[in-house]
């Protein structure tokens, strides 16, 4: 190839890279008025990561998504809210067409929009409110409940998002999600190997953590709350050393965040006799498993991240043996046993 035709293709070549560079601008908008302009928004990613087994969970426990926007100042936009099947993919994202050049911060919640729902907004999110009034409450009918109510799963999960000026397309994000409900479930044995049957006690929690704020802090209220079992019955644990079936009572409870700190306690009380079989700090007890595995771990991380307790209370003489409880498979030695 001479010189003349070496420039000639150099020309050719840079010709054809400005049209094409030209072109991809074009395909947005930024030159050709007649084409839709470059994508403005976010592109959400939604993860519940934030659990014993550290891996995504939200396809598998998430069944319904509500997702609130504020701007940088904490004023309302707008309500996203997803039910269908497609929070089951992994690879699903939310995506929303907002102005660029913007800051925004988002809220989201999963169980509030399902049927089963059993917490609802303190006030319905709208034009003039702000991201400071948004709150949760446990249902009515939930608080106090005798027997019990199962609560549905609740998840909370926020995110401050830029979107910036001149992208040219969705701004991607991830919001990560805690659980806020929790499931309990006491389990008595009498250490002689006799019966121990749930009709003879009377099992209750009492707390304080019924509403939640914007943040996902609990907020007392002036009265607290009590919570009873949603079912309770007995459970085999097999034959024993002197060929005897080991019977256990259990309780098993639905409660809303844990608080460290909070003073949550548990109360068994024997029916026959009306007196307390045992009174604890609920919350100090189940920290107690935190300090044998996970005493790396901050202590109402460990509360957040665990949402499945089992607790094992054995009794003698009708009385708590206050030296020994098996909380999720682990054996506990009590050494301080009001912590």
């Amino acid at each position: 190839m001479n010189l003349l035709s070496t420039n000639i293709y150099k020309s050719l070549m840079g010709a054809a890279i400005a049209v094409a560079s030209m072109t991809g601008m074009a395909g947005c908008g930024a030159i050709n008025d007649d084409l839709p302009p470059c994508p403005e928004g976010v592109n959400l990613r939604f993860v519940f990561d934030y659990n014993m087994e550290f891996a995504n969970a939200f396809p598998s426990q998430v069944d319904c998504l509500t997702l609130l926007v504020y701007d940088q100042n904490g004023n309302y936009i707008t309500t996203r809210t997803e039910t269908s099947s497609v929070l089951a993919d992994e690879n699903w994202r939310m995506t929303l067409d907002l102005p660029a050049g913007q800051t925004y911060h988002f809220v989201a919640y999963g169980g509030m929009e399902c049927e089963k729902s059993t917490f609802h907004f303190v006030n319905t999110p709208s034009a003039g409110s702000t991201l400071t009034q948004l709150g949760v409450d446990m249902n009515a009918n939930c608080i106090d409940a005798d027997p019990g109510v199962e609560l549905h799963p609740l998840f909370f999960g926020d995110l401050d998002l830029t979107v910036p000026e001149g992208a040219l397309d969705y701004t991607a994000g991830t919001v990560y999600m805690m659980r806020d409900t929790n499931t309990i479930r006491i389990l008595l044995q009498n250490v002689d190997g006799t019966p121990c049957l749930a009709s003879d006690f009377s099992f209750t929690i009492t707390d304080n953590n019924t509403s939640l704020a914007y943040n996902n802090d609990v907020i007392p209220t002036a009265a607290g709350n009590t919570y009873f079992p949603y079912a309770t019955g007995e459970v085999s644990a097999g034959t024993t050393e002197e060929d005897e079936d080991a019977v256990l009572a259990y309780a098993e409870f639905s409660t809303s965040r844990l608080i460290d700190g909070s003073g949550a306690r548990l109360t068994v009380i024997d029916n026959l006799t009306g007196s307390n079989v045992l009174s604890i700090p609920l919350v100090n007890y189940l920290l107690l498993l935190r300090s044998q595995q996970f005493s790396k771990m901050g202590r109402q991380e460990f509360l957040d991240r665990e949402h499945r307790w089992n607790v094992i209370l054995f009794l003698g003489n009708g009385r708590w043996i206050d030296t020994r409880i098996v909380i999720n498979d682990w054996i506990v030695r009590i050494n301080n046993a009001d912590l």
